[in-house]
């Protein structure tokens, strides 16, 4: 088949790759506008873009494909149109345009998580189990009918970047597979549930203050659900802390306010803080300035010690 591939973060590359490798040909790839990055405001390519030029694939990009893209693609006349965290909302004129129409990779079993961060929230929300959907694509968002589904077990201390690295390659395959389906006329289509689904959005900075408060667990998914972006953070001593990983510790502790740093129960040496349920271990942590390092580096000395008490409160949501 012929193939338009439309994708913009990592996550997309592996479907990219997979399809480039198969008897299938990608004709072009349409990615997000290139945006302003680091000091410099540079303008970066996306990820997906770098992939397509260094395997020589005609790239396109659209401020906003469905106003500026409809001729440009309806000239190349593919077969199937295939999205992987593209990024833009498709009409359905660019829809109709494939013989097979747009079916995208999405980041969890439909219809329970829709829309801009499905990995992130099934981590923040502490899922024992989350997949891959590809499904049919339509005007709604990712309303579409169901073709083929892959589950996987969320590791106990997974962040959503590792998660979602593990997804993209999930999916890549899956992919091929409905392919091969829809080629052959054996694909299935299944109708979503939409009064099950939950949307979601993306994730920012604000939602991500830690709330000392909360119990362990929540924190602990919070703290995992944020990395690689935007990265759970608080306060020490009027300095900000960003918190990298977590886990639960099996500890207990005298009656202390929330947010306290405790002594841990053997001579092994952690950061180990109390919440408003459990205990939780602060694993790798970064202050200002400073490199993402083992947090237990960093106790015993001016930077975290026993007693001291990250701020419970809320503070401004502009902080880097």
């Amino acid at each position: 088949m012929k193939i338009i591939f439309l994708g913009t973060p990592e996550f997309a590359i592996p479907s990219l790759e997979k399809l480039i490798a198969s008897r299938h040909e990608v004709i072009a790839v349409v990615t997000q506008m290139d945006k302003p990055s680091g000091r410099g405001n540079k303008l970066t390519p996306s990820p997906v873009k770098e992939y397509a030029l260094k395997n020589k694939i005609k790239v396109l990009q659209y401020e906003k494909i469905s106003r500026d893209g409809l001729e440009e693609l309806k000239s190349l006349q593919p077969d199937l149109m295939i999205t992987a965290a593209y990024g833009q909302i498709l009409s359905q004129a660019i829809i109709d345009i494939p013989k097979f129409g747009i079916i995208n990779v999405h980041g969890s079993v439909l219809p329970k998580y829709r829309g801009a961060s499905p990995v992130q929230t099934a981590v923040l929300n502490g899922d024992e189990e989350t997949g891959i959907t590809i499904m049919q694509t339509e005007a709604g968002l990712d309303t579409g009918d169901i073709l083929s589904v892959i589950k996987t077990k969320i590791g106990e201390n997974e962040t959503s970047g590792e998660l979602m690295q593990r997804l993209a390659v999930l999916g890549s395959d899956l992919l091929l597979e409905t392919l091969d389906k829809i080629e052959d006329g054996t694909v299935t289509r299944a109708k979503q549930q939409h009064a099950d689904a939950t949307i979601t959005k993306k994730i920012n900075k604000d939602e991500c203050i830690i709330n000392w408060n909360k119990s362990a667990k929540q924190i602990k998914c919070l703290v995992h659900g944020a990395n690689p972006d935007p990265i759970a953070r608080t306060i020490l001593n009027d300095t900000q802390v960003k918190i990298f990983r977590a886990k639960i510790a099996n500890i207990e502790t005298e009656e202390t306010n929330p947010g306290t740093i405790i002594a841990p129960s053997s001579a092994k040496l952690g950061v180990f803080v109390k919440c408003g349920q459990g205990v939780l271990e602060i694993v790798e942590a970064q202050f200002p300035g400073g490199k993402v390092i083992p947090a237990k580096q960093l106790f015993g000395g001016r930077k975290f010690a026993i007693g001291m008490r990250f701020e419970p409160i809320v503070f401004p949501s502009n902080m880097d």
